[in-house]
């Protein structure tokens, strides 16, 4: 089933990072096998601008689906319901639209760079020499329990003396990173991201 489009947090305001956002979340939906199934992928920008996107898309009789950080812990999952989360969080206080359910939401739990830390081989051979993998939360934290301040502040830490790269930017690295990551050590490691990967492929009939 195809014609969906797929509203998602990230590339701010230039043309160049919404490009690197759209590209980094196709490479990993193609690995997790939407390669011949891909929605379109809108890099919206801010959290809000992909909420206020993805209304307009509902308003306007398209099928679409949400992704944003959720900033902050999530709370009473399984069953997931993001939009509880997104109504009852300080600063967001965001409606669920007309017509949307909660197969229509989904979040990265609590931020995007926290599906990093699933795959520190990758994060090791992307920065290379100097990187720091003990910096990391200890490996077998879950890794939605880790606050966004800390998973930014353990790969600060991690990549702060590399050899060939800055330490962690999130303009810089984020979207790279994200393309090279394996989907599957993600959702093994994150009941959101299987659940995000699980219902975007039955909505595109894969």
């Amino acid at each position: 089933m195809v014609g969906m489009k797929l509203y998602v947090e990230g590339g701010g305001l230039g043309k160049s990072l919404r490009t690197a956002c759209r590209q980094g979340f196709s490479e990993l939906l193609t690995k997790a096998g939407l390669a011949a199934h891909m929605p379109r992928i809108v890099a919206s920008g801010s959290r809000s601008e992909a909420y206020g996107d993805f209304c307009t898309a509902l308003r306007n009789g398209e099928r679409a689906m949400l992704l944003v950080d959720s900033e902050d812990p999530v709370l009473g999952q399984p069953p997931y319901q993001p939009w509880r989360h997104l109504w009852n969080r300080p600063g967001d206080h965001w409606r669920k639209p007309p017509g949307a359910t909660d197969a229509h939401c989904h979040l990265m739990v609590q931020c995007m760079e926290a599906w990093f830390l699933a795959d520190r081989q990758t994060l090791q051979a992307f920065f290379g020499q100097g990187f720091r993998v003990n910096a990391l939360p200890a490996g077998g934290r879950n890794i939605e329990t880790i606050t966004k301040h800390d998973v930014y502040q353990s790969l600060a830490n991690a990549t702060g003396e590399c050899k060939t790269k800055a330490p962690y930017g999130k303009g810089e690295h984020s979207f790279k990173i994200l393309a090279l990551i394996d989907p599957g050590m993600v959702t093994q490691a994150s009941g959101w991201a299987n659940r995000f990967i699980a219902e975007i492929k039955q909505q595109m009939g894969c």
